[in-house]
């Protein structure tokens, strides 16, 4: 009887385990786990989390069911691996540009500190593929919050904002509290993200296309705009 069960449960549980453990590392049945990464962005930032469905993922991606659980486990669990996997460390790059155009500065200042993250995000590391499908997934997500915005915000936005505002803060008025410094902040990543993922209607309004001269333009743009705003806040001989 035992011997039954032990087979039955070879059958069940553990034979599909070494079938599909086979099959994913078989050099001419590999199934992906890159693959189903990226045709599930693409989707996801074409049409929104609740808008697609495991099937179109996995004929998207050429494979079969068990693949997308047997890496991911379900459609959460590989929508959260998306933003992970992609979103994040194209996050990490932008934020990298920044520091690296800071750098280049000879001493820190309001209007170095604008004009880095303009440049980064204008004329950053990011292709117009990455940045199109970085905006589309935040956008998405934005619009029906509560499946990736609590990781996004505590793993890269706010880390990311205290770090801006720390930079800030030698140049502003002791008085400036906590909040309209956040808001200050908030709005030049406001203007600085507008102009760099509302490429489209900037051109049409302006006639301009996005080539480096205009991307010029829009960094000194921001920049001049921001501190005008900033210029209330600012400590005296700042």
């Amino acid at each position: 009887m035992l011997l039954i069960l032990k087979r039955l449960f070879d059958t069940i549980v553990l034979i599909p385990n070494i079938w599909m453990d086979a099959m994913v590392k078989s050099p001419k049945n590999r199934i992906s786990k890159e693959r189903i990464l990226d045709e599930a962005e693409v989707l996801f930032a074409n049409k929104g989390f609740h808008a697609v469905t495991v099937r179109e993922i996995t004929n998207a991606a050429n494979c079969n069911l068990a693949a997308v659980n047997y890496y991911f486990g379900n459609k959460h669990n590989l929508y959260l691996e998306v933003f992970r996997a992609r979103w994040i460390p194209r996050a990490r790059r932008v934020q990298s540009g920044f520091r690296a155009a800071l750098s280049a500065e000879d001493e820190m200042s309001l209007a170095g500190i604008v004009n880095a993250l303009a440049t980064a995000f204008l004329k950053g590391p990011l292709t117009d593929d990455e940045r199109l499908r970085h905006s589309q997934l935040m956008i998405r997500e934005m619009t029906r919050p509560g499946l990736a915005g609590d990781m996004l915000v505590d793993e890269v936005i706010k880390p990311f904002f205290g770090e801006v505002a720390g930079m800030l803060r030698p140049f502003l008025a002791e008085e400036v509290e906590a909040e309209r410094m956040m808001l200050n902040i908030v709005s030049i990543f406001a203007m600085v993200i507008y102009f760099n993922f509302a490429r489209l209607p900037v051109m049409r309004v302006t006639g301009q296309e996005y080539d480096g001269p205009f991307k010029d333009r829009l960094v000194e743009h921001i920049v001049q705009f921001c501190l005008t705003g900033l210029d209330m806040n600012k400590k005296e001989g700042a």
